[in-house]
């Protein structure tokens, strides 16, 4: 893994641990009982990892299960350490020269799939696993995706993100 990867990662990995950290108990996250957040902008490192590499991706979603867990609870944690496996996938299409905006919408509903399904062994009804937080998290990535295409823009326009070459 290049340098430059690295301290990126590590850059969006502290923020992907910031944000819950410094959101949680604010009117920037909504909190449904019993299990579904909704943080502004919690999934923004995540996304943006994908475009860096796969292995930067599953580094930002440990790092965000870390920051969940810590300040609010392991039912959220779970749910935030599913953005390391939508994440690797992401970023594993997004090496392949998917477009960002496909990865981002590829993604998605992985995304609410894995969080409903790591919710029910926490106690929670196939309506609050599926329903509530599955699509619930579908919303949320969405939102999440335009910001993130916003700074992935940005990004690219002054030369500090490449676009991935076509795949051979």
């Amino acid at each position: 893994m290049k340098t430059r990867n690295i301290v990126i990662g590590g850059l969006l990995t502290a923020l992907s641990i910031m944000i819950p950290m410094l959101f949680a108990g604010t009117p920037l996250m909504v909190y449904l009982p019993p299990g579904f957040t909704a943080t502004v902008a919690s999934h923004v490192p995540s996304l943006l990892a994908m475009a860096i590499s796969p292995g930067v991706a599953v580094a930002v979603g440990v790092g965000s299960a870390l920051g969940f867990t810590l300040r609010t609870s392991a039912l959220v944690g779970a749910r935030a350490l599913m953005h390391a496996i939508f994440g690797g996938i992401g970023g594993y299409a997004y090496q392949k020269g998917m477009p960002f905006a496909w990865v981002l919408v590829l993604t998605a509903p992985i995304h609410g799939l894995l969080e409903a399904l790591v919710v029910i062994p926490f106690g929670l009804d196939l309506y609050q696993a599926f329903v509530v937080t599955g699509i619930g998290t579908v919303i949320h990535h969405s939102i999440d995706a335009v910001l993130t295409v916003m700074v992935y823009q940005a990004l690219v326009k002054f030369s500090l993100l490449k676009k991935p070459s076509l795949a051979k």
